[in-house]
Parts: structure tokens; sequence; C-alpha cells
């Protein structure tokens, strides 16, 4: 397993090396300090995730995540923060984001969330999932437009077809629109949808 951390505070990056080591001896860890320097090392060589901090100086965590979706919309992508805001996390899952781990988090809700992320599903702490329900602002405009061909009835492979998308793309799409309206299948979220008043 190959993981890039991308956070400013060298303290907080080499403990969470440490931890990661804990979790996995053979585990290949490449260690930035800002965006920029990330995405450069994503460009050079295949990661199977990215730890990025929200954060960052000069270009930032989102800024980063969006760049990252356009680039590399497959490669899993687990958002570091401060913050605990329910708002916070579903605007990072919202915009592509895997997960979303605060740095009170334990070692275990770390081990736990990269075993989520890597076998394809999305992880949002407790109290993102317990919260109120998100906003209709907090998805992508590229998102909005795939719940709306959810909505006629379209399948993945139909909806890369008509975005001219790849079908893993659209895959990506929906799994994020399901984590950020904390739904579990289309049906839910043609509901969710219609009470955001999303509709066409």
């Amino acid at each position: 397993m190959k993981l890039l951390i991308c956070d400013d505070h060298a303290l907080f990056r080499e403990g969470l090396q440490l931890v990661l080591r804990q979790l996995d001896p053979a585990a290949e860890l490449v260690s930035v300090g800002d965006a920029e320097s990330a995405l450069a090392r994503v460009e050079q060589g295949a990661f199977d995730l990215v730890l990025l901090d929200l954060g960052l100086p000069g270009m930032s965590g989102l800024s980063a995540l969006d760049a990252l979706r356009v680039s590399h919309p497959d490669l899993p992508v687990v958002v570091l923060s401060a913050s605990e805001s329910p708002r916070d996390i579903r605007a990072a899952l919202a915009r592509g984001a895997s997960g979303f781990l605060t740095k009170s988090a334990r070692g275990s809700a770390l081990q736990h969330a990269l075993e989520v992320v890597l076998a394809g599903g999305v992880y949002a702490p407790a109290s993102a999932r317990d919260a109120e329900p998100p906003l209709a602002a907090e998805l992508t405009e590229r998102q909005v437009e795939v719940l709306r061909l959810i909505a006629r009835g379209l399948t993945n492979r139909e909806i890369a077809e008509v975005l001219h998308i790849t079908e893993q793309t659209a895959k990506s799409h929906v799994k994020h629109i399901y984590s950020a309206l904390d739904v579990s299948n289309r049906t839910e979220a043609v509901m969710r949808m219609r009470e955001l008043g999303l509709e066409d």
C-alpha cells in the first residue's frame, strides 16, 4: 500500500507516519507539506490513497481536492482537519473526498477509515452522519447533473455516455451524492433531490 500524506505541520506528519506504520509496517509512505507538492507527487507515481489536510498554506486543501478529482477521479482522498463541524465534513465529501478524519481521532478510527475507503466506501465521523440533512449548496454542479440523470432512471453507464465521462467516474459521483445526501440508494436520492428543490 502506498500512501501520500499532505499536511503543513511536520510534527503531525511524523506522528501520522508512526501510526500508519503500526497499522501496516509494509506501507510505503510519502510525506509533503503543501498542496502543490502533493499534486506534483501524484503525477510522478501511483498512490493507493491520499491523506490531505484542509488547512494548507498557499493552495487550500479543498482546492487541491478539486484538482485531484479532475486529474485522478479514481484516487481515494481522505481529508484531515482540526474541524469537527458536520457542515465542513459534508462539504468535503460533497466535493469528492472519500473520507473525512478529524485530527482528534484515535488510531483505531484511522484504521477503520482506511479500510472503508480502500474497499470503495465513504467514511465520515458519526457526528456528521447524525447531523441535520445537508444543504443543496454542498453538491457540486456536476453532482446535481448526475442526480437529475438518476431521477430520469439512467444507469451509471448511460450517465457516463450523456456527460462524456468514464463509467467509473459516474460511479464515483453517485457514491459521493449518496454520502452528501445521507442516502443509500437511488430512490432515496431522488426523494431527497425533490425535498431540496433540485429538479429541472
